[in-house]
């Protein structure tokens, strides 16, 4: 059996194996709904939390993911902003490059900062390529990252961007139209992206539905992270994972 997340990931992606993760952002939740998401996650199945977010205004990240650590038996991964958001109590921590954006910050800069902060932690440690997509709106990564999103309709440009990840030695794909996007990555996009690498493919940003979900798994998504919708609806997590799991049998 594989005996980390990044093998783990890569078992499901050649048995074609198709997973869901609940993005869990510091900022928004209280702990009354972490404790109700949590539940209803570890019921529905859910395959991995994802915890981290764009702009983290406070110092909860150690203390949620030990607390979810503590609740659950569900892997948690760090999807962190920036150097300030990792903690070793974690299983894992995708160590995001963007990719898709010129800000030489977030392609090496942030990463030169966190590299011996990491080196003295027990994380697992998974180089991701980064892209953002235009989901039809201005969303917080964007304003941060200070990059430009793909437009929505330039599939060959993320998949040409995917490909030179993959080259450049990056073991994950991450496509997010972002927190709140009004639109999600363009199954077309998904599908040229699956077409050109052989990595394992991260699919999030403005998810609201089981259908969008699945659209996004058939067009060649390995992996499916959903947060504001299970965010404001926590028992909407049993139709996704239902209907992600259900293409598995």
């Amino acid at each position: 059996m594989p005996n980390t997340i990044y093998q783990q990931l890569c078992a499901a992606q050649q048995k074609n194996k198709k997973q869901l993760a609940v993005l869990l952002d510091p900022d928004d939740l209280s702990q009354q709904r972490l404790d109700t998401i949590i539940g209803h996650a570890q019921q529905a199945a859910v395959d991995y939390f994802f915890v981290g977010g764009s702009l983290v205004m406070t110092d909860k990240t150690d203390v949620w993911v030990r607390y979810v650590k503590q609740q659950c038996t569900i892997p948690v991964v760090l999807f962190p902003g920036s150097v300030f958001q990792v903690t070793p109590n974690a299983d894992a921590l995708l160590f995001l490059s963007l990719i898709s954006g010129r800000n030489p910050e977030l392609l090496i800069g942030q990463h030169v900062m966190a590299a011996p902060i990491l080196r003295q932690m027990s994380l697992e440690i998974m180089p991701t390529g980064y892209l953002l997509i235009d989901g039809g709106q201005a969303t917080t990564v964007s304003y941060i990252s200070n990059s430009s999103p793909i437009p929505s309709d330039k599939a060959q440009i993320a998949a040409c961007t995917a490909m030179a990840g993959e080259m450049l030695g990056l073991k994950i794909m991450y496509l997010d139209s972002g927190s709140g996007a009004l639109r999600v990555v363009p199954p077309a996009m998904i599908a040229a992206v699956r077409k050109y690498v052989q990595t394992p493919i991260i699919v999030g940003g403005g998810i609201r539905n089981p259908q969008q979900a699945v659209q996004s798994c058939k067009a060649g998504a390995d992996l499916i992270v959903v947060g504001n919708a299970i965010e404001k609806n926590p028992t909407l997590v049993y139709e996704m994972a239902a209907a992600i799991h259900k293409l598995n049998n």
